[in-house]
C-alpha cells in the first residue's frame, strides 16, 4: 500500500466541467476515490462531509469523533483525517478549492465561516430533525446540479454550497462561541496568531516573541488565545508543532529525532517528554496505531 501524504483535488476524477470542484455520494466516494487510502491523509482543498447512514469513528488531525447520520464534518485545506466506518455508511461529499469559491464571493472569503475560522475550532455539527432534512437536502441539490451541465450551472452549485455554510454556521453558533469572539475583535488577532505560528513554528516557539509580532502585550495575548481557543499562547504554538510532528510521522515516516530536529527541537529527548506531555503517548506508541497497511 502506498502511504498517501496531500491529496490535491486533481487527483479525483471529474464528474462535470466545474474546474476545482468535486461532489458524490459518501458511498461512491468511498469505492471509486478513496478505496486505497487507509491511513491519515490531507487536502489541498476544503471538504464537506455529511453521513446519512451508518456509524463509524471520524479522526481529525487526530481527535476522534462518533460518526453518526446527521454528522456533518466540514475540514480545512491542510488537515488531517482518517476514519473506520461501517459497512452499510451513507451520505454526500463535496469539495472545491478556495479560489472556486472565492472568486464568486469577491467581497466575502470563505475564512469567515467558523468552521473554517481556524483549525482550533470543532470540525462536526451532530444535526437533528428538520436541520438534518434541510441541510441533506441541500447537500443531494449540489450532487444532481453537479451531473447536469445546464446553464447558470456554475452559479447554482455556488448559491448551493453557501447555502450549505450559511445554515451551517447558524446551527454551529448555537452551540459555540466564535460568532462572539469575532464580533469583539479577538477573531481578527487569532487569525494574525496562526498565520505567524504557521510561518515560524519551527524556528519559534515563545509566547512573548509572536505577542511582539502583533504588537500586543504576553497578557493580553493569553487573554485572546484563552476566548478564541481556551488555551494559553503556548499552548496554541506547541498545538501546531505537535500535530506537525505526528503528520510527519505518519504521513513521511521520518525518523522522531529527525522530526525533532526539523521542528526546531535539537534535545530530542526533551521533545520526546513535549509530545508525551501533550498527546498522551510516547512518539513509537502513537506511530504503532497507525503501522498497519
Amino acid at each position: 500500500m502506498k502511504k498517501v501524504a496531500i491529496l490535491n483535488i486533481g487527483q479525483f476524477p471529474r464528474q462535470s466541467s466545474l474546474d476545482g470542484f468535486y461532489a458524490n455520494t459518501l458511498q461512491d466516494h468511498l469505492i471509486t476515490s478513496h478505496k486505497d487510502i487507509v491511513l491519515p491523509h490531507s487536502h489541498n482543498f476544503y471538504l464537506a462531509i455529511l453521513f446519512t447512514h451508518g456509524s463509524g469513528i471520524h479522526e481529525v488531525d487526530f481527535s476522534v469523533y462518533e460518526v453518526a447520520p446527521g454528522s456533518l464534518f466540514f475540514l480545512n485545506p491542510g488537515q488531517t483525517h482518517h476514519w473506520e466506518l461501517s459497512a452499510d455508511v451513507k451520505g454526500f461529499v463535496f469539495f472545491h478549492t478556495q479560489d472556486f469559491y472565492d472568486l464568486q464571493y469577491t467581497q466575502a472569503t470563505i475564512n469567515r465561516f467558523p468552521f473554517f475560522y481556524s483549525m482550533h475550532n470543532l470540525p462536526l455539527l451532530q444535526l437533528e430533525g428538520n436541520d438534518f432534512k434541510n441541510i441533506t437536502s441541500l447537500f443531494e441539490q449540489v450532487y444532481n446540479e453537479n451531473l447536469d451541465e445546464k446553464i447558470l450551472k456554475r452559479q447554482k452549485v455556488l448559491s448551493l454550497i453557501n447555502l450549505v455554510y450559511i445554515e451551517g454556521t447558524r446551527l454551529y453558533l448555537q452551540n459555540n462561541t466564535s460568532g462572539q469572539v469575532n464580533q469583539n475583535g479577538y477573531y481578527l488577532k487569532f487569525r494574525q496568531l496562526e498565520q505567524l505560528i504557521e510561518s515560524n513554528y519551527k524556528t519559534e516557539k515563545s509566547a512573548a516573541a509572536y505577542a511582539a509580532m502583533l504588537h500586543i502585550s504576553p497578557k493580553h495575548l493569553n487573554r485572546i488565545t484563552q476566548a478564541v481557543a481556551g488555551k494559553t499562547a503556548t499552548d496554541v504554538i506547541q498545538d501546531r508543532v505537535l500535530l506537525e510532528a505526528r503528520k510527519e510521522l505518519v504521513l513521511q515516516k521520518k525518523n522522531f529525532n529527525e522530526i525533532a530536529y526539523m521542528l526546531g527541537y535539537e534535545d530530542y529527548a526533551y521533545f520526546s517528554r513535549l509530545f508525551k506531555k501533550k498527546t498522551g503517548e510516547t512518539p513509537s506508541a502513537f506511530l504503532n496505531r497507525y503501522s498497519k497497511t
